[in-house]
C-alpha cells in the first residue's frame, strides 16, 4: 500500500526536532524508517509530518564511559555490533545480529526500535536484562528512566508528549557476570515470537545474581521475577536451569495469542527459550 500525504522536514539538532515535535502534535520522529514506514504503508500510522533525526551527530555515537556504555539513540544496529564497547555484552550483539536483514541492520536504530515498542522487538528484553536506563528529552528538559519502567504496554512506553529518547546507559558487567539471548523467530519478519535476555553473576560456582527478561510472550518486554528467583544461591548445572526455566510466564501474566502461536505455545517457548539463554549465559549449552 501507498501511505497518505505527508511533509518532511530533517532536524539539525535534538533541540530542533522537541521544537518540531512540540508544534506539530501529530508529527512522527523518523531515524532508520524501519518500523514507521512499514506502518505507515498500511495506514496504521498517518502523521501530518515526519521529523528526521537520523543525522543529528549527538544521537550516533558509542561511549565507553568507565563503568557504563552509552549508546546515542541514532546508533544503527550495526554500529552496535560492530563496535568494541560493547563485545563483551554477549546478549547484546546475539540480539544485535538477529534483527532483520542487513538492511535492516544498516539503517534501523537501537531508540527507533525502543521508542516503537514493538512487542516482539528484540532490544528491550537484552536491555531489562542489562539494567539499562534510557535517557530521554523533551520540553522540560531531560530525564532518564529504568528499562523495567520504560515499556509500559503495546507500542507503549513511558515517553511524555515532545519527548525523543536520545541515549541508552547500559552498566558494564561485574565480575563474573555473563549474558546471552536467544530467540524463536517469525522466519519472514526474524520479529521474535519469543525472545529471551538474561544475565547470570556466579561467584564460587553460585548464582549470586540473575535477570531473565522476555519479548514476544506478553504485550510488553518484561523481567520474569520468578524464573530469576528460582536461580538465587544454586549451584551452576544444567539441572537448576531445567528447574528455574520452568517458571517462566507462570502466574499473572497476559500472554499473547496470534496466528503465529497459541498462548500454550507461547508459555512453552518461554521456558525453553529461558533455559537455552541460561544455558549460554553459563557456559552449558
Amino acid at each position: 500500500m501507498i501511505p497518505s500525504s505527508v511533509d518532511y522536514t530533517r532536524a539539525s539538532s535534538v533541540t530542533e526536532a522537541i521544537r518540531l515535535l512540540t508544534d506539530n502534535p501529530d508529527a512522527k520522529i523518523l531515524a532508520g524508517g524501519h518500523s514507521l514506514i512499514p506502518a505507515m504503508k498500511l495506514r496504521l500510522n498517518a502523521p501530518s509530518l515526519l521529523i528526521d533525526i537520523a543525522r543529528i551527530p549527538e544521537l550516533r555515537f558509542i561511549s565507553d564511559e568507565g563503568d557504563k556504555v552509552v549508546i546515542g539513540a541514532a546508533s544503527t544496529h550495526h554500529d552496535i555490533i560492530s563496535n568494541e564497547a560493547v563485545q563483551d555484552m554477549k546478549a547484546m550483539i546475539e540480539a544485535g545480529e538477529l534483527i532483520g536483514d542487513t538492511q535492516v541492520r544498516n539503517m534501523g536504530t537501537l531508540g527507533g526500535s525502543i521508542a516503537h515498542a514493538d512487542p516482539s522487538a528484540d532490544w528491550p528484553a537484552v536491555l531489562l536484562a542489562l539494567g539499562a536506563s534510557i535517557q530521554v528529552q523533551g520540553p522540560n528538559g531531560e530525564r532518564s528512566i529504568a528499562a523495567n519502567e520504560f515499556f509500559l504496554g503495546f507500542f507503549m512506553t513511558a515517553l511524555d508528549e515532545g519527548e525523543i529518547v536520545t541515549a541508552i546507559h547500559i552498566p558494564k558487567l561485574a565480575e563474573g557476570q555473563q549474558t546471552a539471548y536467544r530467540k524463536f523467530m517469525q522466519p519472514a519478519s526474524r520479529f521474535a515470537i519469543v525472545g529471551c535476555g538474561v544475565s547470570v553473576t556466579v561467584e564460587g560456582g553460585l548464582i549470586k545474581d540473575a535477570k531473565v527478561a522476555f519479548t514476544g510472550v506478553s504485550d510488553a518486554a518484561f523481567l520474569d521475577e520468578g524464573v530469576a528467583a528460582a536461580l538465587i544461591e544454586q549451584p551452576v548445572t544444567l539441572e537448576t536451569i531445567e528447574a528455574a526455566a520452568n517458571a517462566a510466564a507462570e502466574g499473572d501474566i497476559h500472554i499473547n495469542e496470534d496466528h503465529f502461536s497459541s498462548q500454550a505455545y507461547r508459555k512453552h517457548l518461554a521456558k525453553v527459550y529461558a533455559k537455552r539463554a541460561l544455558a549460554g549465559a553459563c557456559g552449558l549449552d
